[in-house]
């Protein structure tokens, strides 16, 4: 018999506690066990309940989401996916949400809720089912400026090079479910002087460009959304935008991304696998992909291609991802080179950007 997900809806809207009940109730591995009109009502179901994952909705009466997030994470800690307004406020309050310990968000529709209605079921199920193998733990944001050498991985890695490079290195990364977080400590542990990057993250469409500004806010080196054809040179990264793919490029001048709409890959736009395996065949022997925390196994594939090119592959550790499902694929593929822990990641990509540099000074 299938051991179902305990799901308790918070929410100030009558409609939306009933939708997500529909949604949920007919999956045959989750259950909705209650549902709170607000934060204060919540409290006690959780405590009677004990829930294994629970939806929230940021904007309450009596207490708003965010202020009983933090209480859940600091008293009773649960997987919670929070529901947001497509709106800046909106998804400003969503990445605070996620600094605070809640595993995904979601952004409610506001219009053609029944054109919207098939993606926005699957996001919600697969977000949830996400959550409920997520660990849960408080993550601080470290503060801008790079790590010292001291918290990195020791001076035996200085030999990890690539080999076939013939030209200039670049960084692509991938990440899903907790890599808003994880994301946040690698580049900004950065110093100005890096490799350029190429970044995408599972996001909603209306979250990345905010998330991408807050990074850059704390950040050593320059941080943006990816527009179509933008140059990417050292000291510079770029975050693919929620609702189109990123591909890397090259010219006669260097380094420039495509964000370009198109299908879904493995569920995703943008994808990962397609960040990647663009990389494998524009620098093929000089770049070096990261895949981090995150469900299913998107950028598996284009990290084996990236491999098969000669391109460095590296992952984050199990233990310090919230979900190792990702980069547990690419490893099960053959395509990792090494698997390190979150904190060793920026340490990792500015050794080996230093000896790539170093080979080729003249």
């Amino acid at each position: 018999m299938i051991e179902k997900t305990k799901v308790l809806i918070v929410d100030d809207s009558a409609m939306i506690r009933e939708f997500l009940r529909s949604v949920i109730g007919g999956e045959p591995d989750m259950e909705v066990i209650g549902t709170a009109v607000d934060p204060i009502f919540a409290r006690e179901k959780i405590l009677s309940l004990r829930p294994d994952v629970i939806t929230l909705d940021i904007e309450m009466p009596r207490m708003d989401g965010l202020t009983f997030l933090q209480k859940i994470m600091a008293a009773h800690p649960v997987p919670v996916v929070m529901f947001s307004k497509v709106t800046q406020a909106g998804a400003e309050a969503s990445l605070q949400a996620l600094r605070l310990g809640a595993v995904e968000v979601i952004a409610k529709p506001t219009h053609n809720l029944q054109d919207n209605l098939p993606n926005l079921k699957m996001e919600i199920l697969s977000k949830i089912r996400a959550a409920a193998r997520a660990k849960i733990r408080l993550f601080s944001p470290i503060p801008p400026g790079p790590l010292s050498s001291s918290r990195g991985s020791g001076e035996a890695d200085v030999s990890w090079s690539m080999p076939q490079a013939s030209g200039d290195m670049v960084v692509v990364m991938g990440a899903s479910t907790g890599g808003t977080v994880a994301l946040e400590k690698v580049l900004c542990s950065l110093p100005p002087d890096s490799p350029p990057l190429a970044v995408v993250q599972h996001l909603p469409a209306q979250f990345t460009g905010p998330f991408a500004q807050r990074l850059n806010q704390n950040a050593a080196i320059e941080i943006s959304q990816a527009e179509d054809f933008m140059p990417l040179k050292p000291g510079q990264a770029v975050v693919a935008p929620g609702d189109r793919h990123l591909f890397l490029e090259k010219n006669h001048q260097g380094y420039y991304v495509r964000a370009k709409g198109g299908p879904m890959v493995n569920h995703h736009r943008p994808s990962v696998d397609v960040l990647f395996r663009s990389t494998a065949g524009s620098a093929p022997g000089m770049a070096l992909g990261v895949i981090m925390t995150g469900m299913g196994g998107d950028g598996a594939r284009g990290a084996l291609e990236m491999r098969r090119q000669g391109c460095q592959v590296l992952a984050q550790d199990e233990a310090s991802s919230v979900i190792y499902g990702m980069a547990r694929a690419a490893v099960e593929m053959g395509a990792v080179e090494r698997i390190l822990p979150l904190e060793q990641i920026g340490p990792a990509i500015c050794r080996l950007w230093k000896t790539v540099r170093r080979k080729q000074a003249p």
